[in-house]
């Protein structure tokens, strides 16, 4: 159980654990293994309440499956509209195996939907939401990049 100073963070033995980074050890973590003091006039904020294990873990594939650059780029190409696949490999300069095993990640992991149309299939994103968090994350990237 995690003990509660005002003022003061504690955190359990298991998260110092999971912090420590390379041979650092504990008691080098900010606040050492004790915690830190906090300002007595900072205020913390409300505790949001947590989603579902569930709905995190479904989160967290999302994300993983977004996070390759060949993906975010095809991502990228189907905001602008539905695509087949010599489309993408022509737009991303990437070749036609690559592309592929790239949308069969994004479908498994319900980013993108393909329909037959003749002999091709073409892509679209399942969800605009889906390429708001791409789009955002480029945009976070790109002004960082200019801040530096």
């Amino acid at each position: 159980m995690v003990e509660h100073i005002p003022n003061r963070c504690f955190t359990t033995r298991l998260e110092i654990d999971m912090a420590t980074v390379g041979s650092q050890a504990p008691s080098a973590l900010p606040g050492g293994p004790e915690g830190h003091e906090h300002s007595p006039a900072r205020q913390p904020p409300a505790a949001v309440p947590a989603p579902p294990t569930a709905t995190l873990a479904a989160s967290g594939e999302l994300l993983r499956a977004l996070a390759a650059p060949v993906r975010i780029a095809i991502v990228l190409q189907l905001r602008a509209g539905e695509r087949c696949v010599h489309e993408l490999v022509d737009a991303l300069d990437v070749t036609q195996p690559l592309i592929s095993q790239h949308l069969r990640v994004l479908k498994a992991a319900g980013v993108v939907r393909g329909e037959r149309r003749g002999r091709e299939v073409v892509y679209h994103l399942v969800d605009d939401h889906l390429a708001h968090i791409v789009v955002d994350a480029v945009a976070h990237v790109q002004e960082g990049a200019r801040n530096e």
